[in-house]
């Protein structure tokens, strides 16, 4: 297990993620991953953070979540903290290329409920890396703090694929019995444009087809963590709460897929049912 960050840098403010993917982006061509590559070993601390309600509201709307009351869904610290990763991830010193890393996994702990009136401070660092049978995945910690105590925090998995070592590739994980569809829903093609209006993530594989294509994707795809707080919408979540997802395929847009949940158990499948974009579990905690 790599050591956790060492260095601390505390921030005056939310940096812009459109340098930050255009810096990631012209150095991608350069990196070499590799899982025991260095990576960068600072803690980036943004404190005295407020929440822009307006911006929560249009992505509540487009996630459908409630709107109107002072709670932050329980994907949203994600979001926040999300330029801070960026930041992080296009760093020099960041071996593994942004261009083609993967959302692969996240897990979300929220020890309370979360007030969207509130003021918290925002850490980021990068846990370490570890080989994966499809490359080198980097492993993101964020964490949301208020009055000094973490309030929520999360792990996420990016993986940038490339060759490995030839070393014997795990099997793949089994599949459990396949849940009860709940609903059906269609996706417009402005689904890319809506959430990264909200969140802030404008990468080009979500906006439209023809950048999309830019990347070898026929339609623009969903962002991955619309389709997990999508699901999380209407599965519901207390307010302490663990909760793990993985990405397993991505989701063309326009496009149908069908919701299936049982019991703390949820998945995103295509139309017909044939393929799992997204698998997920809610399950409360105590603490």
């Amino acid at each position: 297990m790599a050591d956790r960050a060492v260095a601390i840098r505390t921030l005056t403010g939310v940096p812009a993620l459109g340098p930050l993917l255009a810096r990631g982006a012209l150095l991608s061509p350069f990196k070499r991953p590799r899982p025991d590559a260095g990576f960068p070993r600072t803690r980036l601390v943004l404190p005295g953070l407020r929440i822009d309600l307006a911006r929560l509201a249009a992505y509540e709307r487009v996630c459908g979540f409630a709107t109107g009351d002072d709670a932050l869904p329980v994907t949203y610290p994600h979001v926040l903290g999300f330029p801070l990763a960026m930041r992080l991830m296009s760093r020099r010193d960041f071996p593994l290329p942004l261009l083609g890393l993967v959302h692969t996994s996240i897990e979300i702990t929220r020890h309370t409920g979360l007030a969207a009136t509130g003021e918290y401070e925002l850490a980021v660092h990068i846990e370490g890396l570890a080989p994966h049978r499809r490359g080198t995945e980097a492993r993101v910690v964020t964490e949301m703090s208020a009055g000094g105590t973490v309030v929520w925090e999360s792990r996420s998995g990016y993986l940038s694929r490339h060759r490995t070592d030839g070393t014997p590739r795990p099997p793949e994980p089994a599949l459990r019995y396949p849940l009860p569809a709940v609903a059906d829903w269609r996706l417009g093609a402005d689904i890319g444009r809506r959430y990264a209006a909200a969140s802030g993530d404008r990468n080009p594989i979500h906006l439209h087809p023809l950048t999309a294509r830019l990347f070898g994707f026929p339609r623009a795809l969903a962002h991955g963590m619309w389709t997990i707080s999508r699901c999380l919408a209407a599965h519901g979540t207390p307010q302490k709460v663990r909760v793990h997802a993985q990405f397993r395929s991505p989701v063309l847009l326009p496009g149908s897929v069908t919701y299936a949940a049982q019991g703390g158990r949820f998945e995103l499948r295509d139309g017909g049912g044939n393929r799992v974009h997204v698998a997920g579990e809610v399950r409360p905690t105590t603490r």
